[in-house]
């Protein structure tokens, strides 16, 4: 718990200074969405000692296993709850616009824990638990490489249509990326569901991607594919042109 001068201090920041009160509503959403994973404890007194303790067994864990390992839900939840609870109690300002070092490094460990909890979510047996991971990937950076192969990965082979359609949708937040485009433009041929055929057409139009017109020609021609995504694929290369 913040001391009552802290907190005002705390109080006076968030007041003149826009990027914080963002950083707080945005941990305390995702608080939120922890919510119905643990259990609700109170800190204890020793809580910011534990916290850096326990970072750094994660960090040292991480380390030593191989990238893009499941790990357990559970798991991932636990490692969210201690970062949230560290940028917590770690939020302490004097009076300065820029948030202290501690501020900026906690916000990286949000970053990863979001990472990790949408990886794990991701690599569940349960569809309705990788469609939650679809929803923590919304909030990965749009830079995040991991998180954008697992999205490309359900995308490919998911075996629930409603996840590679929500997959889909999330491609959206890494538009910005060639990888994303190119992996779209290759997902697309492999593709025999109709409904996740016009997303990823759709996908292409507002990704603006000049380099889809030859698999939507492919695509267009093809008398086999359904009719209906042989006429958006052809209503797609009009808009590429």
């Amino acid at each position: 718990m913040l001391g009552e001068a802290e907190g005002e201090d705390l109080a006076a920041h968030l007041s003149s200074c826009e990027a914080c009160r963002n950083e707080v509503s945005r941990i305390g959403a995702l608080w939120q969405n922890l919510d119905h994973l643990l259990p609700l404890e109170e800190p204890s007194g020793q809580t910011r000692e534990r916290f850096y303790e326990m970072l750094s067994a994660y960090r040292q864990g991480m380390a030593s296993v191989e990238p893009r390992r499941a790990l357990h839900w559970w798991q991932a939840a636990a490692a969210a709850a201690m970062v949230v609870v560290g940028l917590g109690l770690g939020y302490v300002v004097r009076g300065n616009t820029q948030p202290p070092a501690e501020v900026s490094q906690l916000r990286e460990e949000v970053a990863s824990m979001r990472q990790l909890v949408a990886l794990s979510l991701l690599q569940q047996q349960s569809a309705s638990e990788r469609l939650r991971g679809v929803s923590w990937a919304y909030q990965a950076e749009p830079s995040d490489r991991e998180v954008l192969g697992a999205l490309v990965t359900a995308v490919n082979h998911d075996t629930n249509v409603n996840v590679r359609l929500a997959a889909v949708d999330a491609l959206r937040r890494f538009a910005a990326s060639p990888e994303t485009r190119r992996a779209v433009v290759e997902a697309l041929p492999s593709q025999t569901t109709p409904l996740v055929q016009v997303a990823l057409i759709d996908l292409l139009v507002d990704f603006k991607d000049r380099d889809a017109a030859g698999v939507l020609k492919t695509l267009a021609a093809n008398r086999d594919a359904n009719d209906g995504v042989r006429q958006q694929a052809r209503w797609a290369l009009e808009r590429l042109q």
